[in-house]
């Protein structure tokens, strides 16, 4: 089993997997949410990065042990490891940012002092108003920054624009650094579209199409790497190779990645 996608681990797992492994204990797992604008989702306790989550973000905690909690995010099924103390109880967002970033303020004016940043996709409790501001259960955040939880974007193009010169960060999920399949991540769900977490996974999302049928929307993976189509002659990605979200033309960065020996594309997809 792939252990981004298996909720368990070797000291327990989810009832879910009940007479398909073996395991010391199983259990329902204890529902969480980040509390951190930003927390790193690991492979193992202090091991290597895979993921990154949100403030907000679901996390299903199967196992608890020595400051690290295991578990499955919500939002994609990714399975791992997070720091316990980026870990609150459940709470009910209303809203999520809709901004390429934006940030939380200890009070509802303009000079007030920042208490964090926030990035794209972030999900918070709207409790009130204050003219240009939403309070929230974590401070105050501009109102235009926001959305409500299912106001979502019709175009992933768009959404995935928000990210141009964002820095590339290798299992980056944030306007403060993303990766190849973290931008297409972030474009889906914020269209609604459901999306897991690396780029070989999201191969398995929506259905084949033609090179010659591309449009706007359609994703182009190669081994390890994936970018979405912007128009006919070009894509955007996030790539090693100028360190930065971009927007490249097609056919050179096709020529490009193939020169370097990555291989041709070997998917074209459309989501749904």
């Amino acid at each position: 089993m792939d252990r981004r996608t298996t909720p368990a681990n070797a000291r327990a797992a989810h009832d879910s997997l009940r007479g398909q492994i073996e395991a010391p204990r199983f259990t329902a797992g204890e529902p969480a949410q980040v509390s951190l604008p930003l927390v790193d989702l690991l492979a193992a306790p202090g091991g290597a990065r895979d993921r990154q989550l949100l403030l907000g973000d679901g996390f299903l905690v199967i196992d608890r042990h020595e400051g690290f909690a295991f578990g499955r995010a919500e939002k994609d099924g990714f399975c791992g490891y997070v720091a316990e103390a980026a870990l609150a109880a459940p709470g009910a967002p209303t809203h999520w940012v809709a901004a390429p970033a934006t940030h939380l303020y200890s009070a509802a004016r303009v000079q007030a002092p920042e208490r964090a940043g926030l990035s794209f996709g972030a999900r918070l409790t709207v409790t009130g108003a204050a003219g240009i501001f939403s309070e929230t259960t974590e401070g105050h955040v501009p109102t235009q920054h926001l959305r409500p939880l299912g106001e979502v974007f019709a175009d992933p193009v768009e959404a995935a624009m928000l990210f141009l010169g964002t820095p590339y960060l290798w299992g980056g999920n944030s306007r403060s650094g993303i990766d190849c399949s973290g931008l297409v991540q972030a474009a889906l769900l914020a269209c609604g579209i459901a999306c897991p977490g690396d780029s070989d996974l999201q191969q398995a999302i929506g259905e084949e199409v033609a090179e010659a049928e591309l449009r706007r929307g359609d994703l182009l993976f190669w081994k390890g790497h994936v970018a979405m189509i912007v128009d006919a002659t070009r894509m955007i990605h996030a790539t090693g190779q100028f360190m930065q979200v971009v927007v490249e033309e097609t056919r050179t960065a096709i020529d490009r990645i193939a020169a370097q020996d990555a291989g041709p594309v070997i998917a074209r997809r459309r989501p749904r």
